[in-house]
């Protein structure tokens, strides 16, 4: 009997810390239960941060060392760290490093060789002996540096000059466009102007421009490497307006409906405030009369171009609906008065003689 009592008086007290306990818990309200889950979150995300992130400035509690958790795995590329990140408009205006170049001496040396054969070539093409030149002309852009800018858009414009003698417009429109590009690294090409309207010859003093470009690393890089290959910017500005009068001369013979658009671009950039001064008079005049005869040709390379698409596309038709006893003929398009067309089936259509 007094062994019964004794073990009730045990669970007595048993029960009371029991209690106890959970009045104590009870007690605590729900902001410190979220605070506290939120200090468990922290320290379990803690091992996937990288140095740079973890800068939120809460002091935090000296905790027992943890096991390093490893990442979880990620598809794609990785991205670029946080520490360095690369602006938006650094990336826009980075500029290339300058490209290797030849000891002095070996520079000099195939420029020299290079110039030789160049003259060489102005000889033959001044006797008409166009292929030769040619020849001549190749040989010597072979030797020249790839980083002198200057001399190799000569050698293209000249390039150019002996194909558009020899009638081949598309390798002459192709060596005028790389010696343009050359040109790009010593002055870029103006924005074109609008197209001169019937009866305005354009032959009025050119609009003044007080517009100041701002320094910016493409703009030193492009005086840095003017500067270097020893030439002003009127010689670079007169180089490039005889390459595009030379570009626009081969696009204008290839006669295509994109080539006579291609010639109308080039003919509004020598009209540009940048690059008219450059011009001769004689070129100035020429330009203007070509921009005005280009207008017609271009609506003409058009209707001809669309009428040869649409004959495909009718020949491609007729030749799918020919297993159903149909053709195009059947499907007549007809224009509304609100500008829309509505499509017409008819049985026997009328024969096209």
């Amino acid at each position: 009997m007094l062994h019964v009592v004794s073990r009730s008086a045990s669970d007595q007290r048993k029960d009371e810390r029991v209690n106890e306990m959970i009045e104590r818990v009870t007690e605590l309200n729900s902001d410190d239960d979220a605070a506290s889950f939120k200090s468990i979150e922290a320290s379990e995300d803690e091992a996937y941060h990288s140095p740079d992130e973890e800068t939120s400035g809460i002091a935090s509690q000296p905790t027992p060392p943890q096991p390093k958790r490893e990442h979880p795995p990620r598809l794609g590329k990785d991205p670029k760290p946080a520490s360095s990140p690369v602006p938006a408009e650094e990336s826009q205006t980075a500029i290339p490093p300058p490209p290797e170049r030849f000891p002095k001496d070996e520079e000099d040396a195939l420029l020299v060789q290079s110039n030789d054969l160049k003259v060489k070539a102005n000889a033959l093409f001044a006797n008409g002996s166009y292929e030769n030149a040619l020849q001549q002309y190749d040989q010597a852009l072979a030797l020249c540096p790839n980083y002198l800018d200057y001399p190799l858009a000569i050698l293209r414009s000249n390039i150019s000059a002996c194909n558009l003698k020899l009638k081949d417009w598309d390798a002459a429109v192709k060596a005028a466009t790389k010696g343009l590009d050359c040109l790009e690294n010593l002055e870029p090409l103006p924005r074109p102007v609008p197209k001169p309207k019937a009866g305005d010859d354009k032959t009025g003093p050119l609009p003044e421009t007080n517009e100041v470009e701002e320094v910016t690393p493409a703009l030193e890089a492009r005086l840095a490497a003017l500067e270097l290959s020893g030439q002003t910017l009127d010689a670079v500005k007169k180089l490039q307006t005889k390459l595009l009068l030379r570009r626009s001369t081969g696009s204008t013979q290839l006669a295509t409906w994109s080539s006579l658009q291609s010639a109308s671009e080039d003919l509004s950039l020598l009209l540009t405030p940048s690059l008219r001064p450059s011009l001769s008079p004689t070129d100035d005049r020429n330009v203007i009369v070509r921009m005005r005869e280009l207008g017609p040709r271009l609506d003409d390379a058009k209707t001809r171009e669309m009428a040869e698409m649409m004959g495909k596309l009718k020949g491609l038709g007729n030749s799918l609906l020919k297993p159903f006893g149909l053709s195009t003929s059947n499907f007549q398009f007809v224009k509304g008065e609100a500008g829309g067309y509505s499509m017409n089936f008819e049985q026997n259509p009328k024969k096209e003689e």
